[in-house]
This record gives C-alpha cells, structure tokens and sequence, in this order.
C-alpha cells in the first residue's frame, strides 16, 4: 500500500517526507500507457506533487506544470492535502535507450529549455504561484532548485521511478529534507554527508525499503522522529456531473450545433482517460438547463 511519512528530525531541526507511490504510478501508468522514459518523469514529478500536496492543509490544492520543451511535452500533476494525486504528460510513448549512467534518460524527454511552475491554491482568493527554470530536466534537482529558490528552504529532494521490461512499474517512491531555520552547521554536514554516500531514491524503494526507513537511511537511525503516516493514492476529480456542467455553460446554441452534427457527445479526461458518453437525450437535457 503506498503511504507518505511525516518526520522531524535531530531535535526538530531538519522536517522529512518519504513516500512509496509505487501503486499511484502504477495507476498513471496503466490510465495513460505510458512507456519507460516517459513513466519515469510523470512517476517522478506526481511523487514529488503528492509529498508538497501533504505540506497543505484542508482543501488546498497544489498544480504542477513542467514544461522543458522536450518530446513528452508538458507534465502536469495535481494534488491535495488528503494524499490524493492526479497526472499527465502530453506524448505518452516516449521512450529512449539509457544514458551513460545506464538510467532512464529523463532529462532527453523533459527537456532542458523551459519553466517550473508551482500554483497553490489554498482555497482563498489569493493563489500562490512560483516559477524556476529547468536546470537539469532529471527533476529530482529542478524540485530542490524550486524549493530553495522559490520557497527559500534549504532543501534535498530524491525522486526515482524502477520501470519492468513489460513497461509496468517495479518501484517508485521519494523524500523530501528540509532545514528548519537555525539549523547547526554540524547538522548540515551530517546531512551532507549521508546524501552523497546513500544508494538513489530507487534503488532504495528496489530494496524494498519503507518510507520510515528511508528516511533513516538519509538521516541516520536514532535521529529521526515520526509524526503522520498518510495513504496516497492515484485519484481524479472529474465526473459526468463536471463534464454536464461545463456543456451547459457553453450554452444553447453550442448544445444545438452538437445535437445537429453528431446527435451526441464524448468527452475524455486528460488527466485519467476516463471517457464520457452523453447521448442525444442527455444533450437536450441539457440545453433545457443552460435555457
């Protein structure tokens, strides 16, 4: 079951998120057919959604936007306080041999020329917006580089996706570190340290490690302490309902011209694939209600 970790860390200096979302990609994956390359980078950017989406409180929703203008196009990924996460990229099946490092080539798909974009909307009139530019297109390192330039928190996020020969995922997960103002010089190097000897996100979550235990793996058993544990999973918002309504505001003539060509409608969901049917009968109904 895919879950997320809330910690503190050597004395309430450093804040920590782990999660395991190895069934939420796998759903993504599944919806969308994505292939290898392209998994990785939707896997990658809806774990790092859905531990920002566990920072919010109530009803807040956070919306990620990345566009490197590589060949998958855009990825867009919502999420919320609940654990709730949804995601798309725009070309699917993309995929490339390894790079040198013998990984996934995540930087090739996404592309390097281009934004991040973080929208908060926290259920107020205000909306919180921040926007970076891509710095490596592996992502993993575009999410610190936001969190610390935007957000102005010293912070390390790791990121990984393990895809099977069949196309499904084996593994996904993440962690996100943070320090809390004032942290001590000899906190920051112990971090520092672990971070550059420990295996990556993947190979973790490959060992079958759990979000507890990767975060002892980065801050060192005996240092940690957890707070909330929250289950995740892949979940969309749309509905019949969602689709009627924004038909109805399209008003009557529109409802008109589409009972006129096709006699009905459908309408597909970029975020889940769900698609929508709505028959002749269903449509005059509805222009009966945009009257």
């Amino acid at each position: 079951m895919d879950y997320l970790i809330k910690a503190l860390a050597f004395d309430n200096q450093v804040r920590a998120y782990a999660a395991r979302t190895t069934d939420t990609i796998s759903e993504a994956q599944r919806r969308h057919q994505t292939w290898p390359t392209a998994s990785a980078a939707l896997g990658r950017s809806m774990t790092f959604g859905v531990m920002m989406g566990s920072m919010m409180k109530g009803d807040a929703k956070i919306t990620i936007k990345i566009e490197g203008k590589g060949p998958i196009g855009a990825i867009l990924v919502d999420s919320n306080a609940n654990g709730e996460v949804r995601g798309y990229v725009t070309n699917p099946q993309v995929h490339f041999d390894l790079n040198e490092q013998g990984k996934l080539d995540v930087a090739r798909a996404v592309g390097t020329d281009g934004n991040l974009t973080v929208v908060k909307d926290l259920g107020l009139r205000d909306q919180f917006s921040g926007q970076v530019p891509i710095v490596s297109g592996e992502l993993g390192e575009d999410f610190t580089y936001y969190l610390v330039t935007s957000e102005q928190v010293p912070s390390s996020v790791g990121v990984g996706v393990l895809v099977n020969p069949d196309n499904t995922i084996l593994a996904s997960g993440g962690f996100i570190i943070q320090l809390m103002p004032g942290t001590s010089d000899e906190t920051i190097t112990k971090i520092e340290d672990r971070l550059n000897k420990i295996d990556p996100i993947s190979k973790l979550i490959q060992r079958g490690l759990t979000p507890e235990e990767i975060l002892e793996e980065v801050l060192g058993k005996g240092n940690v302490k957890f707070l909330e544990k929250q289950p995740l999973q892949f979940k969309c918002q749309c509905s019949k309902e969602r689709i009627e309504n924004a038909i109805i505001s399209l008003g009557t003539e529109e409802i008109q011209a589409m009972i006129d060509e096709d006699g009905q409608a459908e309408a597909q969901c970029h975020f889940c694939n769900e698609k929508y049917f709505l028959s002749k009968d269903d449509l005059e109904n509805l222009k009966n209600e945009a009257k």
